[in-house]
């Protein structure tokens, strides 16, 4: 793939701080050399990143999810390896290389009322990559983990695990927003139209749906659905509703094959290109990760839009979120 950065152990060592008489994670981690050595590891988890925040801005949303994974990464490396955490069935691959798209993209300014048109070939090519190497690691019997970016990334992400087992994947949100929106430009906002519109997403459930920020149309368009169904945010607004709630909602998601996407829009406080006041702990968040690793029809896990803060330890709450993930029950 061109725009794969495959990371090395030395690559890993910029993030992590070994300290005597412990084991960090990014001591022990995997790594490959190529994507062919990729189908000799045994690792069942393959972790990788999206430095971008281009499908944001075309959705005139807040630049700065490009800096989620690297942030992420002086986290995650640095976790202790104990009897909890165990890095054997982990493998950190690298990144999408995004350099030169941001380097065009930071030619159009945010105020261009123009600026979606000129994002979408810029973000048709992220497309492209995206799903291609979303679907080489789940054709190997792998899940991916995909770090950072916009929700943009969501099109890929379903495009690539449906063309990896050769039908349409359900979706499970967690997210304040539907990304719904019409299928115009690409950006952070259509994801699943797109992937809706062109046949690889299958179910899509939306689950902590802020009756705010959604606008009459998708509301009208959902209800008309029988591919889509929603949990509105302010039905679930105790921690053991929304669990039910969330229990509820995967076990009909997960009949079949589905990926699981978390927006960081959707906790509270949370920095993000959408941050909300009123949202889901972060706690919450991870025990509805708990329940979906425990079925073996997740595909694949993607957290976006975080927009790290320096008044938010951003990268070690994404931290918990994969090890949550990652973690053997």
């Amino acid at each position: 793939m061109k725009h794969l950065k495959i990371f090395s152990t030395d690559d890993l060592k910029i993030y992590t701080s070994p300290r005597k008489g412990e084991i960090k994670f990014g001591e022990l981690i995997g790594t490959v050399n190529s994507l062919e050595t990729l189908k000799e590891s045994t690792a069942k988890y393959v972790i990788f990143g999206i430095p971008e925040d281009i499908g944001v801005r075309a959705n005139l949303g807040k630049s700065g999810t490009k800096n989620a994974f690297n942030t992420f990464l002086n986290a995650f490396l640095n976790i202790q390896v104990n009897q909890f955490n165990t890095p054997e069935n982990v493998l950190l691959l690298g990144e999408i290389d995004c350099k030169n798209w941001l380097i065009k993209a930071s030619h159009i300014e945010d105020n261009d009322p123009n600026i979606s048109a000129k994002l979408h070939d810029i973000l048709i090519e992220i497309d492209a990559e995206v799903s291609q190497l979303v679907k080489t690691i789940i054709s190997l019997g792998k899940i991916p983990i995909i770090i950072g970016g916009g929700h943009n990334n969501a099109y890929g992400n379903i495009k690539g695990a449906s063309e990896a087992i050769s039908n349409p994947i359900n979706v499970i949100n967690i997210d304040a927003h539907t990304d719904l929106r019409t299928t115009n430009y690409r950006h952070s906002g259509n994801g699943f139209s797109y992937a809706q519109e062109q046949g690889y997403l299958n179910f899509y459930h939306i689950f902590g749906l802020h009756k705010n920020y959604t606008p009459d149309y998708i509301f009208k368009s959902m209800n008309a659905s029988k591919f889509i169904d929603y949990t509105l945010f302010d039905d679930i607004l105790s921690d053991t509703i929304a669990i039910q709630s969330y229990k509820e909602a995967l076990n009909q998601i997960s009949k079949s094959a589905f990926g699981l996407e978390i927006d960081c829009d959707a906790i509270s406080g949370f920095p993000s290109s959408a941050q909300t006041p009123s949202g889901m702990s972060l706690e919450t968040i991870r025990q509805c990760i708990a329940e979906s690793i425990t079925h073996n029809t997740c595909h694949y896990l993607h957290i976006c839009e975080a927009k790290p803060s320096e008044y938010y330890p951003t990268g070690k709450a994404i931290s918990y979120m994969v090890s949550d993930f990652i973690r053997q029950q």
